[in-house]
């Protein structure tokens, strides 16, 4: 019922053969960086605020081999016209790198464009992933982060570069050519992340701790509504400008400064119940996101759960950036024994849910859901996975 995960062997055999089918050669890089799924802490994350994700065993797989040369081509087997892989080749010389079409290339030239590692040879590379586009599970970060990861096989790695700052850059190279000005979580859990492990990430500082989820007797059931409203391209910089307002209406430099009393004191400005809300929605989602690290490490599922529920509502009506679809995924999920919270995770306006469950119950919510969702969802039974790491290098 649930969806298959083809296992990080199986793809990594799908994008040996594509290389081998589109170079005549075999590849000697091989390297992987997950998808992640994000537990609580919505939309805080450019808001200074903590977020809790996890790593999938959903895996972007680059394979390639340096060249000579001065231009790069890439084939990639999830094309946006999710049709025939489609490849494109371009000049690597940083001066050159533009961002243009295809648009699933402008993630891979902008990390080339911010890679800190040193000169990156001429190379040929193709690129396999079982994340799905477009589903709020940061197919974007997992490309981005194994790219990262590519560049510092075929370099040599000749400059130290630290995981966070690797991240950055390729937050960096998001906002620059890909035009989403998204916050550090999605590149920062695909490469920290840690196996039986989520993660606490304060987005202001930087710093990070694994929070334990390795109970047998627990599963995170991820559930793609296969909806994509297409108001998110603007929604999301209108949200965002949105909360760094609010923030100056409280004299604060970001909302993590801000506690609920102040939030409270612009509740009745006129003109500005956009900015109240969004606000209230972000400082208790940050306590929210807080209590449930908390709660995780000590296996109190039942008080999770019903953060993560709460967490919803916000989303659902402070922030405005849930839709029927979402909400009608997690009324369904909730009518099963057995699910302690679900919610909506990602953007918004589409996407996935995320219920925190019990194992002997996940079939249960999945057969629910079928018979009641309108669309066709796709359901994905999870655990915290490993993040992104090199499989071979140039030998």
């Amino acid at each position: 019922m649930a969806e298959d995960i083809p296992s990080l062997e199986e793809i990594i055999q799908s994008a040996s053969e594509l290389f081998r089918k589109t170079y005549h050669e075999e590849p000697n890089v091989i390297v992987q960086a997950p998808g992640r799924v994000n537990l609580i802490g919505e939309h805080t994350d450019y808001n200074d605020g903590f977020v809790l994700p996890m790593a999938l065993p959903l895996r972007t797989v680059i394979v390639g081999r340096p060249i000579t040369g001065t231009k790069a081509t890439i084939i990639s087997s999830a094309s946006e016209a999710k049709s025939a892989a489609e490849s494109h080749t371009f000049d690597i010389s940083k001066d050159a790198i533009k961002p243009g079409e295809p648009k699933w290339a402008n993630y891979i030239k902008g990390v080339l464009a911010n890679y800190m590692g040193g000169p990156i040879p001429a190379f040929e590379a193709a690129i396999v992933t079982s994340v799905p586009i477009g589903g709020g599970l940061s197919s974007s970060a997992s490309l981005e982060v194994a790219t990262y990861m590519f560049l510092d096989c075929i370099s040599g790695e000749k400059v130290l570069v630290s995981k966070v700052q690797k991240a950055l850059a390729c937050q960096k190279a998001e906002h620059e050519f890909a035009s989403m000005p998204c916050g550090i979580m999605d590149q920062f859990i695909s490469l920290l992340a840690e196996e039986r492990n989520a993660l606490l990430i304060d987005c202001r500082d930087m710093t990070y701790s694994l929070v334990p989820f390795n109970d047998p007797d627990i599963v995170i059931l991820v559930t793609n509504s296969n909806v994509k409203h297409a108001l998110t391209g603007s929604e999301y910089p209108t949200r965002r400008k949105q909360c760094e307002n609010a923030a100056k209406m409280m004299g604060k430099k970001t909302l993590r400064e801000c506690s609920m009393k102040d939030v409270e004191q612009i509740a009745h400005q006129t003109g500005y119940e956009d900015e109240y809300r969004r606000a209230r929605h972000v400082v208790s989602e940050i306590i929210r996101t807080q209590k449930a690290a908390k709660l995780f490490a000590e296996k109190k599922f039942a008080e999770v759960g019903k953060l993560m529920t709460e967490s919803h509502v916000s989303l659902r009506d402070d922030y405005d950036v849930s839709c029927s679809e979402l909400d009608h995924l997690v009324e369904l999920a909730l009518e099963v024994d057995g699910v302690f919270g679900s919610r909506m995770t990602g953007g918004g306006f589409g996407g996935c849910t995320v219920t925190l469950v019990r194992a002997d119950s996940v079939d249960r919510v999945i057969s629910n859901i079928k018979k009641n969702y309108k669309l066709n969802p796709t359901f994905y039974i999870c655990k915290p996975s490993q993040g992104a790491n090199i499989i071979r290098r140039p030998s």
